[in-house]
């Protein structure tokens, strides 16, 4: 009976280097916490080093522009699991490790992800496409690296709508913000978290409703590509 039981012994511990093991890291910065998981052994070390360095660098700012009551710990995990890019909730950030082998240069999802956390919109009274919309705007205005991941905002085709959501979205604020009024996606945000929106912000902050504005973007939708 001993040596059965010895031999399972060492058969888990022999099966263990080819399972993705749980580590765990915790960073301390500038009042933040961030903690940094993976169940993926194969995770560059420089990689990581990335993903921990752009945090540090991008949420103080997005949480000092939209929400300084944002939290101050947040958790990061590299999911071999998981098949999308990324997702967030509740101050957690999980990232696909197959995205990070394919994508390695696009370390500003790190960007994006920890907008929705400076977000905080709870049960959001506004529409998904405005949600994901302001947050690659942010990743436009603070990424850090957006040109080594040839990311950019992509420009204006017949059959786009500023309800496509994401980047073509977040070049129609980009407008907005260069040619009607700054500061409107900053106020369109707070609606959000605060629970006040309604499409009339729209309209209040610029004179002009959501299709009178991309009419407008439309006929003269050059921007530049500097921030």
């Amino acid at each position: 009976m001993k040596k059965i039981i010895f031999s399972c012994v060492l058969a888990t511990f022999a099966w263990l280097p080819f399972k993705s093991v749980k580590a765990q890291e915790t960073i301390k910065k500038n009042g933040y916490t961030l903690s940094f998981e993976s169940n993926f052994a194969g995770l560059d070390p420089q990689l990581k080093k990335r993903l921990i360095k752009t945090f540090f660098e991008v949420y103080p700012k997005l949480a000092k522009e939209y929400n300084p009551s944002t939290m101050k710990q947040v958790k990061f995990f590299v999911d071999t699991n998981y098949k999308g890019v990324a997702a967030t909730s509740d101050g957690k950030v999980t990232f696909s490790s197959i995205w990070m082998i394919n994508h390695p240069e696009d370390i500003d999802v790190v960007t994006h992800e920890v907008m929705h956390i400076v977000q905080d919109y709870g049960r959001s009274v506004g529409p998904g496409w405005l949600t994901e919309g302001i947050a690659d705007y942010a990743r436009y205005k603070f990424g850090v690296d957006n040109a080594g991941a040839d990311w950019t905002l992509p420009e204006l085709k017949p059959e786009h709508s500023y309800k496509n959501s994401y980047r073509i979205t977040a070049r129609f604020f980009a407008w907005i913000e260069k040619y009607i009024k700054p500061g409107t996606i900053k106020a369109v945000d707070d609606s959000l978290r605060d629970h006040t929106y309604t499409a009339a912000i729209w309209t209040k902050l610029t004179g002009k409703n959501l299709d009178e504005l991309w009419s407008d973007y439309v006929s003269n939708p050059s921007l530049e590509k500097s921030k």
